[in-house]
């Protein structure tokens, strides 16, 4: 079965599953559901495919074929209380979450700050199951991981978890300034292995921001946002590719360029037919297949509403990604 577009419509009470329509490119429809922005990297638990993305407390979505789709329960029913103290500004909003499993536990990072700001942090919350049925699901605030303060030159928003095979935890993050960072973390804890220790750069040239890494045979790709986001069908939000065979870089485009220099290969432009301003990727296997998720920041056909993406991804001969419409699959 080749996936559709996953499009998700604005806020609504009714709680029925959202579901692709089949048929061509980007030919979307969709029941009553939610706005999915700055989604997670889609990861599965058993037959369940869970995505959290930006809102109140963390909200989730779970699906078993990453069709349809249901509202599950946010993370946070009131805000961990170191918030208040180092990052007052927050509205209780937390933005582009992103998790994994590491042994026996879930690591969920996500955003704590306001728009704008450079004043940020990135916290960390742990759970042994995803699954809101078993008698261990518990979310437990582990407190904030990496912050930021107005006056320096990096933002600490957008975090993106990477567990790498010889067992190393990393998380990348960042946002406009001096740009996109990478530093060490403990597996046992998911806090900074060593807080000392400088903070590696992945890519920078404002404005960019919503960092992804992938690994594939001897390559790291690093997938980062260009473009401006949040303004609709205006938005030029786009996502480009660079690799390495180091997970510390340097991140050079197929033309050579260095993502610290501005450099990267085009993945999605800003506009695919009524969808703009393509953001946040990630990617998840099914069935031996791969698939690129994302959001659009506007759907014409709804009103603006932002979109949930679920596409295909292929790999060149040479070995660069290409995401194609359902239809152009192989």
């Amino acid at each position: 079965m080749l996936l559709a577009v996953v499009s998700l419509m604005g806020l609504a009470q009714a709680q029925e599953p959202i579901k692709s329509a089949p048929g061509g490119p980007l030919e979307v429809t969709a029941s009553r559901g939610v706005t999915a922005r700055d989604p997670s990297t889609i990861i599965h638990e058993g037959e369940t495919f869970w995505c959290f993305y930006t809102g109140r407390g963390v909200p989730t979505l779970h699906s078993k074929d990453l069709v349809t789709w249901e509202r599950g329960p946010r993370v946070f029913d009131k805000a961990p209380e170191w918030i208040a103290k180092e990052v007052p500004k927050n509205d209780g909003v937390y933005w582009a979450p992103d998790l994994m499993k590491v042994g026996s536990q879930y690591f969920l990072y996500y955003s704590v700050s306001s728009f704008g700001a450079m004043h940020s942090a990135i916290g960390l919350a742990t759970n042994p199951t995803l699954d809101p049925k078993n008698p261990a699901f518990k979310w437990t605030d582990q407190g904030p991981v990496v912050q930021s303060r107005d006056g320096g030159d990096f933002n600490t928003i957008d975090p993106a978890v990477f567990l790498d095979d010889d067992g190393k935890l990393w998380l990348a993050f960042g946002s406009q300034w001096s740009g996109l960072k990478l530093v060490e973390l403990d597996p046992k804890t998911g806090k900074r292995l060593k807080p000392d220790e400088p903070m590696v750069p992945l890519a920078a040239v404002s404005p960019i921001e919503a960092v992804y890494i992938y690994k594939r045979k001897n390559h790291y790709y690093l997938f980062v946002n260009r473009g401006t986001c949040c303004s609709g069908n205006k938005s030029t939000y786009h996502i480009v590719v660079g690799r390495s065979e180091s997970i510390k870089g340097p991140y050079l485009a197929k033309d050579g360029a260095l993502l610290t220099d501005g450099g990267g290969t085009l993945v999605v432009d800003q506009k695919i037919g009524p969808l703009t301003g393509v953001g946040h990727a990630g990617i998840v296997e099914k069935d031996g297949k791969s698939w690129f998720s994302c959001h659009f920041e506007a759907d014409d056909r709804m009103d603006g509403r932002a979109t949930l993406g679920v596409m295909p991804i292929q790999w060149t001969e040479d070995g660069w990604p290409e995401v194609l419409p359902p239809d152009k699959a192989k």
